[in-house]
């Protein structure tokens, strides 16, 4: 075992951070069930989640990745800089395998799905404290890679869609998407009216993205309402402005082989 901690008969301190109080509720009393667990903390966003994890120091931390202020992937980045030996589980709503490698690729880490928690909760838990990956059922096999290959050849190509409560659950969630898409060197095609556009690109920068350079070289391609019917008519006359810099973009991404998301 590389990381993890040793139960015996000491106390695991835990930190758990969700913007849904009623959400927190359920983690703790789940958590209930095993003694040895402790909750020291909780906060409701990114930036209070990198601050209560330096002052406690906690052993395990379950972290929402769809928080306000701050992605819960950018508050695990700066968290491993404050607590590096703590664990991260990461409880989320995206099963974007996208979003997965950047999470992983934190170390120390595992991912479950919040439709799959009632099961899987304290079993990822578990696997953690023994030093084990554990990725939820639904996203690819609880073991261990030594990269994330394979999660993307089990995986196959999907279309998904989601629907969401709120704008600001919308914004959250094109954000973390947005983000994992452009860490994972991939260009990602934005479709979203021009306010949207604008809390996007705002919340990237809070979480340290360089929107002007990636949209500069194409890795970031925005795109109104209006100029996306015209991506999807390859026609050269239906192409203008925008929109025929976004299908120049997808055509060049793949003859380099390089991914490209539509969101």
């Amino acid at each position: 075992m590389t990381w993890g901690i040793s139960l015996g008969d000491s106390t695991i301190r835990v930190l758990i951070v969700d913007d849904f109080e009623p959400w927190r509720g359920f983690v703790r009393s789940t958590l209930q069930k095993k003694p040895q667990l402790q909750v020291i903390g909780e906060a409701s966003d990114g930036l209070q989640a990198v601050e209560k994890a330096q002052s406690l120091q906690p052993d395990l931390i379950l972290l929402d990745i769809g928080l306000p202020g701050l992605s819960g992937i950018e508050a695990a980045r700066r968290i491993r800089e404050q607590a590096p030996k703590a664990l991260i589980l990461f409880l989320s709503t995206l099963n974007s395998l996208d979003v997965l490698e950047v999470a992983l690729s934190l170390g120390r880490c595992g991912y479950v799905l919040k439709s799959n928690a009632v099961g899987e909760l304290l079993p990822a838990v578990d696997a953690l404290l023994e030093g084990r990956w554990f990725v939820s059922a639904g996203l690819a096999d609880n073991e261990p890679r030594a990269s994330l290959n394979g999660i993307r050849e089990d995986a196959g190509r999907r279309h998904q869609v989601q629907f969401y409560s709120g704008d600001a659950a919308f914004v959250d969630s094109f954000v973390i998407s947005v983000e994992a898409a452009l860490r994972n060197g991939k260009i990602i095609v934005v479709i979203a009216s021009d306010s949207h556009h604008s809390e996007i690109q705002e919340r990237l920068k809070t979480d340290g993205v360089n929107v002007e350079m990636a949209a500069e070289q194409k890795f970031y391609v925005p795109l109104s309402l209006a100029d996306s019917f015209s991506v999807f008519d390859v026609s050269h006359e239906a192409m203008t402005g925008d929109s025929y810099g976004a299908v120049e973009a997808i055509r060049a991404a793949a003859e380099k082989g390089v991914g490209v998301t539509v969101g």
